[in-house]
């Protein structure tokens, strides 16, 4: 199977994030790929998860003029307890309501973006890639979700002598992963939870096509970065931390893990979207869990950051 050359396509990114020193090696722009196969209950971008535009509504910014209810041609938007609300079922996203708006309390999350325009937001940046060793991360969301789009910017990235990198979910049909992979220098490749039966209770599915498209990349070479985020009472227990440290030793090429701990910086992000975070009194690890779980890891034989 290959990926269309056609230049035509488009992507749909909600973000492009410059500057970025958490996303690979050196300064990085990284691009947000809006939509996700996963529904992981600590997610810190819900405003990644749906693959098309949305509207979302900071009740912080709104000073309660009314203009988006006029605006609203599908009566979608309704006054109540002195503040708008609006009828999912009835919105249709056309951004009506956004454009009205006079203090951006409602904005459109996920614009639809030529290979061009995104290329020119990532050339920006090139000298800090030279000086930095750094480059350009395709993140989301999940990057492969529109893996066209993605195979193409990589291409034209790796045209240009620009550092590329995947941050991916892994749960994408194998033949989509192995050919935009083959234009990624660096893959950032989460695993959370090695029992299959936890892994859909937390994220909504299976974890066994996530570890073989692992063990298929291992064999063929890939440069893999594990990435394991830490999240108290879900996979921080020794159990899950011991099966997933035999799991990484057992891989054809012996990969780097990097440790994730849990944050609440993307909970406030909830209410904007109208979604609930199921996790939100989990707190973050502590520092000596973290070293626990590190050197549990390192007993393996593995390198962690």
């Amino acid at each position: 199977m290959s990926l269309t050359e056609n230049i035509d396509i488009k992507g749909i990114i909600f973000d492009i994030r410059r500057y970025s020193v958490h996303d690979g090696p050196g300064i990085r722009t990284t691009v947000f790929f809006k939509g996700c196969p996963l529904r992981c209950a600590w997610c810190h971008n819900p405003e990644g998860l749906e693959p098309e535009p949305e509207i979302v509504y900071r009740e912080d910014r709104c000073i309660r003029c009314g203009s988006c209810l006029t605006a609203c041609e599908q009566g979608a938007i309704s006054w109540q307890d002195n503040a708008p609300l609006t009828d999912r079922t009835l919105c249709i996203r056309c951004g009506t309501c956004t454009d009205e708006c006079y203090t951006a309390a409602r904005e459109t999350v996920g614009t639809i973006m030529t290979i061009d325009r995104v290329m020119a937001e990532i050339e920006k940046d090139v000298p800090f890639y030279e000086q930095s060793g750094g480059g350009v991360t395709l993140s989301g969301g999940e990057p492969l979700l529109q893996p066209d789009f993605a195979y193409l910017v990589l291409e034209r990235c790796k045209r240009k002598g620009i550092h590329t990198t995947v941050d991916t979910c892994g749960f994408v049909a194998w033949e989509k992963l192995k050919i935009v992979c083959e234009h990624a220098d660096l893959i950032l490749y989460d695993l959370k939870l090695m029992d299959e039966e936890k892994h859909r209770k937390y994220t909504g599915v299976s974890n066994g096509i996530i570890l073989t498209n692992l063990e298929n990349l291992s064999r063929l070479g890939h440069n893999v970065l594990i990435r394991l985020p830490i999240i108290p009472g879900v996979n921080d227990d020794n159990d899950n931390i011991q099966k997933i440290g035999s799991f990484a030793a057992s891989l054809d090429k012996k990969h780097t893990i990097e440790l994730l701990p849990y944050h609440e910086l993307g909970i406030h992000k909830y209410h904007r979207f109208f979604k609930t975070n199921s996790v939100s009194g989990v707190r973050p690890p502590s520092r000596g869990r973290i070293e626990e779980i590190k050197n549990i890891l390192m007993d393996f034989g593995l390198t962690v950051m």
